[in-house]
């Protein structure tokens, strides 16, 4: 067992496992979820939103899961002193629910922010649409709907790097 750990770290180090920028940070609008951010390449990385939404659900506050993976589109030069601008774009699943209701769907995302040059920080502000069923379920009954309050869900979200 110890030899099979110990191979398992030596691949991880060779492969660079630990050498991938991490990022973490709050995102605030249509609810306060908390952001993590793993840079898969140059220009791809993973998104995980965990926290609480009102843009679903006719407004009440869900519990809000959200899982993008985002492609860096363009970068700007606008303000060469201040940092970069960039451009992302995103596809992935959104579920989450309160009670009585659930949902799971799609959700995408469109994203313009600056990464800062003498701060490891960046701000942006994204739209995430979400859309997909919905279910409704209160003392044996249910109903099934289309999930179209998570299309006005606007967000800035500020991230610190690792």
């Amino acid at each position: 067992m110890k030899k099979f750990l110990l191979v398992v770290v030596a691949a991880m180090f060779a492969t660079g496992a630990f050498a991938q920028d991490w990022s973490a940070g709050l995102r605030v609008g249509s609810g306060l979820q908390a952001v993590g951010q793993y840079q898969v390449d140059s220009n791809n990385y993973v998104e995980g939103r965990l926290g609480m939404s009102w843009a679903n659900y006719g407004g009440d506050l869900t519990v809000d899961f959200t899982a993008l993976y985002n492609w860096n589109l363009a970068d700007f030069d606008w303000t060469p002193s201040v940092g970069a601008w960039f451009l992302d774009a995103g596809a992935g699943i959104n579920v989450g629910g309160v009670s009585n209701y659930a949902y799971v769907g799609v959700a995408l995302m469109a994203r313009l922010g600056i990464k800062f040059n003498n701060a490891p920080f960046s701000l942006s502000i994204d739209w995430t649409p979400t859309f997909g069923p919905e279910i409704f379920y209160y003392k044996g009954d249910s109903a099934a709907d289309f999930h179209a309050h998570g299309l006005a869900n606007l967000g800035l979200t500020g991230t610190f790097y690792f």
